[in-house]
């Protein structure tokens, strides 16, 4: 029996997604192809892999038993061609997820020299301040930003972020500087949430040995760090963000630190993968430049 290894990739991208449609999307290949080749692996083995219904993609008991050897002969695979040829014979897609500022700032304008070191990797990056679902939508690795919530991922802790309190001067000339905690009481809170979900407007500050929320009134929400910046600087109120991204902004005075001995708890920053102990060695490079260009950065 000889097993087509694009067979089981588009087997195993079917069953991570749960769709052929987004599987295809993924592996940039007609939809059809990606049916006939699941059908083909179906055939060769005799057993049905994947339940199918109008809605639906799961894995049958055969699937599922199929699922981690597969994943296994396809990395395995993957290494294999490369073996022999170093470094700079990577090749292959890698999709990975990025915060927008650190995106923006640090990591697209340096990809020239990555992609020059290694031309036969095409990165796929998406650049977003919600929280992606990894597996589901088929990231090879993701930088994220705050506590991790969701198990049965690899994480990586690179550092974290350190906060800081800050207002435009039109804002504080408007509404005054807060000094105290209860100052805060006649003050304006722009309100961040990425999935404008239900949570109080609310502003969060050491106390003691924990950290509490100090709820606030807020006339606007926002859902990206560009907006959340921007609204700050128009004047809208009192936001709590990174100071990494913030720095230039307050060097200039375009942005003022209030309050720093009210500090909001750092947010850590980790490198989460789905790839288990196996790695794909183009995976591998991408994120161990990420860490190279991400962690001197939180120092």
């Amino acid at each position: 029996m000889t097993i087509d290894l694009e067979a089981l990739a588009a087997f195993l991208k079917v069953a991570e997604l749960a769709s052929f449609t987004r599987a295809a999307e993924q592996l940039a290949m007609p939809k059809a192809r990606v049916s006939a080749r699941v059908q083909a692996l179906e055939a060769e083995l005799g057993v049905r892999l994947l339940q199918r219904t109008t809605r639906t993609v799961r894995l049958t008991p055969d699937g599922e038993q199929l699922m981690p050897r597969a994943k296994q002969l396809v990395i395995e695979a993957d290494e294999l061609a490369t073996l022999f040829q170093g470094s700079r014979a990577l090749r292959g897609v890698v999709r990975v997820d990025l915060p927008v500022s650190m995106a923006r700032d640090f990591v697209i304008p340096r990809l020239p020299e990555f992609l020059a070191a290694h031309p036969q990797i095409e990165l796929q990056v998406s650049t977003t301040d919600r929280r992606v679902d990894v597996v589901r939508e088929g990231f090879d690795c993701v930088l994220s930003v705050g506590n991790l919530r969701v198990s049965g991922l690899v994480a990586q802790r690179l550092g974290e972020l350190t906060m800081v309190n800050c207002a435009s001067p039109v804002y504080l000339k408007k509404f005054g500087l807060p000094v105290v905690l209860g100052d805060l009481d006649r003050h304006l809170l722009i309100n961040y949430e990425p999935t404008f979900g239900t949570v109080p407007p609310a502003f969060e500050y050491r106390d003691g040995r924990r950290y509490a929320l100090y709820p606030m009134r807020s006339v606007v929400t926002v859902n990206t760090g560009d907006s959340y910046h921007t609204a700050c600087l128009a004047g809208l109120g009192i936001i709590q963000a990174p100071r990494l991204g913030l720095r230039s902004l307050l060097e200039d005075g375009l942005l003022v630190e209030i309050l720093p001995e009210l500090g909001s708890e750092p947010m850590p920053v980790s490198l989460v993968h789905p790839h288990g102990r196996k790695v794909p060695k183009r995976v591998r490079a991408v994120m161990s430049w990420l860490v190279n260009m991400i962690v001197p950065r939180l120092m």
